[in-house]
């Protein structure tokens, strides 16, 4: 690691950046995100998880498992992450 000191201004244009319309920045190197890939997004939070997991008998529509299973591994996992995060958004 270097012990250069870090500049201390930003050499970026915010006064450009400020004046730009959504239309003229250049999105050509960015995929879109489509609804099939936001469907696959994982729902991951910086707070700390439980310590331990209790092991339970849920009743789901079997679709809905289906799907989440045609997720691959850590389906489970992720339908834990996406309970957490619907209890925290109504807590």
């Amino acid at each position: 690691m270097s012990n250069k000191p870090i500049l201390s201004k930003s050499e970026t244009d915010w006064q450009r950046l400020d004046a730009m319309t959504d239309e003229a920045i250049d999105l050509s190197d960015c995929p879109e995100i489509t609804p099939e890939k936001f469907a696959k997004a994982v729902v991951r939070h910086g707070l700390p998880v439980a310590k331990h997991k209790a092991q339970v008998a849920l009743r789901i529509d079997s679709d809905v498992l289906e799907w989440f299973k045609s997720q691959g591994r850590g389906y489970q996992t992720q339908i834990n992450s996406l309970l957490r995060a619907y209890m925290e958004a109504h807590h």
